[in-house]
């Protein structure tokens, strides 16, 4: 992998599911050597998320094809004295080390960065919390759901008025955490290549929680009035509401902005009178009197298909979405031919089309899709690296330090 921009570069993935993990991924993708440390057994819980009740089932481990492609897998019991010295050997040569074990553990094992910088002074550590590194919640276990959507605020914010809070897709918070998670150990990487000094990198799901809810938290933090501004959005203007059509699809009317657009927008749906009528004839009045106007506009939007309104719309060139589902993706050119999903290079994937990450960079090229690692896959080759003989190997084998599972 000489021809990739992070050829050379040695990462250890000590780390769970899927958001540091997906940060591995992502420097595995620009082609660095990216060790993932598994415990014997079942392995990591990423490898079962493509069979849980809240995926969608299908032939294939697509989830852990998803965020641990492109990887090598060493299978290692870290809770034998031996297991825990192969992992300082591999620090000890690496350039990053990537974990979201919870403090406890990494307590107990000896792996803070505290703990292993004296072994590699230039080391990058990347560390993925629940909450954060400090205060009362520092202990705390917490998936994206938890701590990203709940903790954060969007659980409570993203929902309509008067129902009750909605749960998160899974990986949904994850996933941009892993973005953030690569955007720091990146920087770290271009910090050392200037100044020889290695750094801890940190984040956390509630910190991206709170990131994505900042258009809204900010406003808490300049001391913005909350009750006001929940009580204004009990109804929300009526360019800014989904609207059903006939065909159960549902049309976002939300760049709709000015008074220009909207006359438009009546005059398209059939219903130029609106913009006359004196419950809507200025901007002031039709916020005041926006949940009428919105049950009006319903009411015609529901007369015929989405496909219908999407070209009496395109002929006006008023910008209405349709809102999309999910399972249009898969042909979407949009996200073909912009290379968001790509076919693997790897016939082993059983998978047509991985999702890639959203970093695009025009004279960066990427490895694969190149299939997730089994467990252990590559525990005889990793060793051998590392100056463990064949015998060696066996004995560890036979102690049940590593496996091949």
């Amino acid at each position: 992998m000489s021809d990739y921009l992070f050829s050379g570069l040695k990462v250890i993935d000590c780390a769970t599911v899927i958001a540091a993990p997906a940060a591995a991924m992502m420097l595995a993708d620009y082609g660095a050597d990216v060790i993932k440390i598994e415990q014997p057994g079942k392995g990591d819980m990423l490898r079962m998320l493509s069979d849980i009740a809240t995926t969608p089932d299908a032939d294939s481990d697509w989830f852990w094809q998803l965020d641990g492609r492109n990887k090598r897998g060493l299978a290692l019991d870290l809770k034998q004295p031996a297991g825990l010295e192969i992992l300082k050997k591999l620090v000890a040569s690496c350039d990053v080390f990537i974990t979201n074990q919870p403090y406890s553990v990494r307590e107990s094992l000896g792996i803070t960065y505290e703990e292993l910088k004296p072994l590699n002074p230039s080391l990058i550590y990347a560390s993925l919390t629940a909450y954060g590194e400090n205060g009362p919640e520092r202990y705390r276990k917490g998936f994206d759901q938890l701590a990203y959507w709940a903790r954060s605020g969007l659980m409570d914010l993203m929902r309509a008025p008067g129902t009750r809070p909605t749960q998160g897709l899974p990986g949904m918070g994850d996933h941009p955490t892993g973005v953030a998670l690569y955007a720091g150990i990146v920087t770290a990487l271009l910090k050392r290549e200037r100044s020889g000094e290695g750094s801890m990198v940190e984040t956390s799901l509630l910190a991206n929680g709170l990131w994505s809810a900042a258009g809204i938290a900010q406003g808490v933090l300049a001391d913005g009035d909350m009750p006001s501004w929940r009580s204004v959005n009990t109804c929300p203007s009526a360019m800014m509401r989904p609207y059903e059509t006939s065909d159960g699809r549902w049309l976002q009317f939300n760049m709709i902005r000015d008074e220009d657009l909207q006359s438009l927008l009546f005059v398209a749906l059939g219903a130029p009178e609106l913009f006359i009528d004196p419950r809507y004839n200025t901007p002031e009045l039709r916020f005041e009197n926006r949940e009428p106007l919105g049950h009006e506009l319903q009411r015609i939007v529901a007369q015929n298909t989405a496909q219908h309104w999407l070209q009496v719309f395109d002929s006006f060139e008023l910008p209405v979405n349709l809102v999309a589902r999910v399972e249009e993706s898969k042909n979407d050119p949009q996200v073909l031919q912009n290379q968001m999903a790509v076919a693997p290079e790897d016939d082993r994937i059983k998978t047509p089309l991985i999702i890639n990450h959203p970093i695009q960079i025009s004279n960066v090229p990427k490895v694969g899709p190149i299939c997730a690692p089994a467990l252990g896959e590559h525990n005889e080759e990793i060793l051998s690296e590392l100056g463990f003989d064949e015998e060696e190997i066996k004995a560890l084998q036979a102690l049940g330090v590593v496996s091949n599972d």
